[in-house]
């Protein structure tokens, strides 16, 4: 059986890869890839502080602002 730490990288992983996915098909719900994009990031962000693993957290941490930009412009600006 997986522990907490396991499934919460898994689940970075996989919402990030198919956040990527959607935005490189560009296709009309290719927004949604930002959505999946700030999931991962905020996995990967508490996976990091768990692991304390502070580079990994610094990055995820940006990743979540950038991500949380496009959110931002796909819901109000399109």
């Amino acid at each position: 059986m997986m522990d907490s730490l396991t499934i919460l990288k898994w689940i970075g992983t996989a919402t990030g890869v198919l956040g990527a996915l959607l935005v490189a098909l560009h296709i009309p719900q290719s927004g949604y890839g930002f959505l999946l994009f700030l999931v991962s990031s905020t996995s990967w962000f508490v996976a990091a502080y768990r692991m304390r693993e502070f580079s990994l957290m610094f990055l995820q941490g940006v990743f979540t602002v950038i991500n949380l930009i496009g959110v931002w412009r796909w819901l109000f600006t399109i």
